[in-house]
């Protein structure tokens, strides 16, 4: 996106009731793609088991999506400053609602696994247009306003999805089993295609910059080498061509680096703007948002399996497990934005990082001591510590990344953040082959199932506190305040700020 669209004021002519129409359509759409993301984990056991998945395509279900959204993200913007934001915005939540259905009806975990990267595809040219159509229907004044029920929806999404996600995959409804996690999306959908067609008005950017198509086939292919070994090594006994892959991946990433600076210099536009790394907060940010989304990655999916398989739960039990955890970043999430990061900054997010590792040692020390025995009860503490945490960073950390970036670029930053965290993620599934299911032995009994999961997950959690160890030391570089808290703002200014970043 551009930073005349993230910055620029609202047209005139957009203050009738129709935009509320509008911003309840739009917050519908992102509603929908952040349940989807949780929704699939809870049900990713019943995946393996009706539909006879691999470990490969259980990791590409989740992985898939996140590298399509990833990919796809900076181009989905540019594509809605170009040709209208409405435009786009019908286009991918008619190409979700689709992409939904071919899950909810996939015969193999091979369509599966296709319609689920299409499925993050267009949610890749849907989610980015969700904030630009505020910005250019609601005038700033009532800006502060819209971003905090953004914020409330994000909260919502991540309490309903995993129970969500378990009540359908639990009822069973018309014995599709978890199919209906999938086609739940599909009335949902077509309603606010046809809401949306009426009641969003159009708008472009000005002086939308060109799509940089070869960016984004570099990045995807670096992607893609890197993600496909580590995810098939495993199962293939970790062949020469796949480590061929992941060191190719890096000279392809080379090249990209190249090639942008050429762009740069060429036309403006390219995909990635190389000249906000010399930002040493920035850089430093983009790190800490890969690194934070790798561990998400593995921990997330690591978790459903262990409940599932490893203790043998319901997906509803599993699902009402992590209630305390979802209710925990929800809470300290508001209170870190509003609260505490105006009176101590940084220290906040570090404090985030370190309760996250103290939650997840904890949760190690919990599964060792109860092993199959635990109880969900026992659960809750080491969960609502790491949800704590979680809330600390999760809310806060793009307004401290964007808080040196230049104003003329904060388009571009906060589509590379979101961007990245998405890899980030995708990268945490892949090496879930590595950490996780390289610990568990190919042919095991059934009494040999939970105890080898349970080693399993304790191994996996222990990589996790590793790498928030690390976020803990690269926070360092992050400012200390933010401008806008440096220079005691009132709460309403900052969330201006930072909002299209969480999205853009």
């Amino acid at each position: 996106m551009t930073s005349t669209e993230i910055l620029g004021e609202s047209p005139a002519g957009t203050t009738d009731r129709r935009r509320w129409f509008a911003l309840a359509i739009v917050m519908t759409a992102a509603f929908m793609d952040l349940v989807d993301v949780t929704i699939v984990n809870i049900a990713i056991p019943s995946i393996q088991r009706d539909a006879g998945a691999s470990v490969s395509q259980i990791q590409w279900i989740t992985a898939g999506y996140a590298l399509a959204f990833a990919a796809g993200l900076i181009t989905g913007g540019r594509l809605g400053d170009i040709h209208g934001r409405k435009r786009l915005f019908l286009i991918g939540i008619g190409g979700f609602t689709l992409a939904s259905a071919l899950c909810g009806f996939a015969a193999n975990p091979e369509m599966l696994v296709a319609s689920r990267i299409l499925q993050g595809a267009m949610a890749a040219m849907m989610v980015p247009q969700v904030l630009s159509i505020v910005h250019a229907t609601f005038p700033a004044h009532e800006r502060g306003k819209v971003f905090g029920l953004f914020g409330a929806i994000v909260g919502l999404g991540a309490v309903s999805g995993p129970l969500l996600g378990a009540l359908l995959t639990e009822w069973n409804l018309f014995g599709l089993q978890w199919r209906p996690i999938f086609l739940i999306n599909l009335p949902v959908g077509v309603a606010a295609l046809v809401l949306g067609s009426r009641y969003i008005t159009e708008s472009k950017a000005p002086r939308a910059l060109k799509l940089d198509l070869v960016g984004v086939a570099l990045v995807t292919l670096g992607l893609t080498m890197l993600l496909y070994p580590l995810t098939r090594g495993r199962e293939l006994g970790w062949p020469l061509w796949g480590h061929a892959s992941m060191a190719g991946a890096l000279v392809v990433f080379a090249a990209l680096v190249m090639y942008e600076r050429r762009k740069a210099v060429r036309d403006g536009s390219p995909l990635v703007e190389l000249s906000l790394f010399r930002v040493k907060s920035f850089a430093a940010g983009i790190a800490v948002q890969t690194v934070f989304g790798v561990a998400l990655g593995v921990f997330f999916l690591v978790w459903t399996l262990y409940m599932q398989i490893g203790l043998g739960w319901s997906p509803l039990r599993a699902g009402l497990t992590g209630v305390p955890f979802s209710i925990a970043v929800s809470t300290a999430a508001g209170l870190s934005v509003q609260q505490l990061v105006p009176r101590f900054g940084r220290r906040v997010l570090q404090a985030g990082a370190l309760l996250m590792a103290a939650g997840v040692l904890l949760y190690i020390w919990e599964s060792g001591r109860y092993g199959t025995s635990i109880a969900s009860w026992q659960m809750a503490l080491p969960l609502v510590v790491m949800g704590v945490g979680m809330g600390l960073i999760v809310a806060p950390l793009t307004d401290a990344v964007l808080s040196e970036v230049p104003r003329e670029h904060a388009g571009s930053a906060s589509g590379l953040i979101n961007t990245v965290q998405q890899m980030g993620n995708a990268l945490g599934l892949g090496l879930v082959s590595v950490v996780f299911f390289g610990e568990i032995g190919d042919r095991l009994t059934r009494d040999q199932v939970g105890p080898a999961f349970v080693n399993a997950f304790q191994h996996a959690l222990g990589w996790v506190a590793g790498v928030m160890g690390a976020i803990f030391l690269l926070m360092f570089a992050l400012p200390k305040r933010s401008a806008q808290h440096a220079e005691g703002s009132e709460a309403g200014g900052p969330v201006e700020e930072k909002a299209p970043a969480l999205v853009s």
